[in-house]
């Protein structure tokens, strides 16, 4: 079987033609998808700019700066498919998009759905660039809000990538909305010390400590009757509302109350536990016989022994 080899030089001819063809075309083609690249470059630092003399926060700039620059690109790229191949016009072409728009979005949904989360957060402003916030289980600084999700470092140096639509849809603390916060730590005292005695030592104390603002004024409150300790509420409030702040803030109240309530007098008492054996039950407690606990009921139980180590004499 011979080869056919002018059918295959003549198809790489045609082939070559028709590229060297269609090399203005291309070039033309680069040539404005380059320029609307610029266009998107310059398009997205005007929109932050005008962001930014309207007094609107950074985020927005950011985002409406991306989406007009996005836009661009995606037009430059049809402009310049039509200008590669000119039997592919216009009408075609968004027909075809058209088309393919319902498909395009059940595939994007998610990202369409993040996309408009992010857009309702920037106008809406529940928080912004800057502010600290806790979504779930993780705790730290917006570092950007992006057209996807938003960046939050953490407070042990880490990025979490939080989706638009999580922080949009469920519960968001923002710690820094207000420009005061009001923290507490809890001091437990001994059931036999004066709360009123307490009380004054401890806001006398507070008085002591800088970061703490007096108005509002702090307050000491009785929390719980707990099993070893009478536990007295510490409330106080401190400017800035920031994590470090926070932090400083306790170890400061903390430090000062242990020596001062010490100095006056005032027990810290720690957990204590009462272990009673089975036989130093009183006999008052019931029927021996009758009482379980753990231990078998029996007719020749021991006698308790606070009985046992009574005096003869004593009835």
């Amino acid at each position: 079987m011979e080869w056919q080899l002018e059918p295959i030089l003549t198809r790489f001819q045609t082939l070559v033609q028709s590229l060297l063809a269609s090399l203005p075309n291309v070039a033309l083609a680069l040539t404005l998808f380059l320029a609307f690249w610029l266009a998107s470059g310059v398009a997205r630092r005007s929109v932050q700019t005008l962001a930014q003399r309207a007094g609107q926060p950074a985020g927005i700039g950011l985002v409406f700066g991306r989406l007009v620059s996005w836009a661009l690109l995606t037009l430059g790229v049809l402009v310049a498919l039509t200008v590669i191949f000119p039997t592919l016009t216009a009408a075609s072409l968004f027909g075809a998009l058209g088309v393919s728009g319902v498909a395009i979005g059940f595939a994007f949904k998610d990202i369409f759905q993040n996309l408009l989360a992010g857009l309702l957060i920037l106008i809406t402003r529940p928080f912004r660039i800057g502010d600290q916030i806790v979504s779930g289980e993780h705790e730290g600084t917006v570092e950007d809000i992006q057209v996807r999700a938003t960046l939050l470092r953490t407070y042990d140096n880490r990025q979490v990538v939080i989706p638009n639509s999580e922080l949009y849809t469920n519960r968001v603390i923002v710690n820094t909305a207000y420009d005061r916060r009001r923290l507490a730590v809890t001091v437990g005292i001994g059931y036999g010390d004066d709360i009123a005695q307490a009380k004054r030592v401890i806001l006398d104390t507070l008085a002591g400590v800088e970061e703490i603002r007096r108005d509002p004024a702090p307050t000491v409150l009785v929390r719980e009757l707990a099993d070893f300790s009478v536990n007295l509420e510490v409330r106080y409030w401190i400017d800035p509302p920031i994590r470090r702040e926070v932090v400083e803030s306790q170890d400061r109240v903390l430090e000062a109350l242990k020596p001062a309530l010490i100095t006056a007098g005032i027990d810290l008492p720690l957990p204590t536990q009462q272990v009673l054996f089975h036989d130093q039950t009183e006999e008052t407690d019931g029927d021996r016989t009758r009482q379980r606990e753990g231990w078998p009921a029996r007719a020749d139980n021991p006698r308790p022994r606070a009985a046992l180590t009574r005096h003869p004499e004593t009835p």
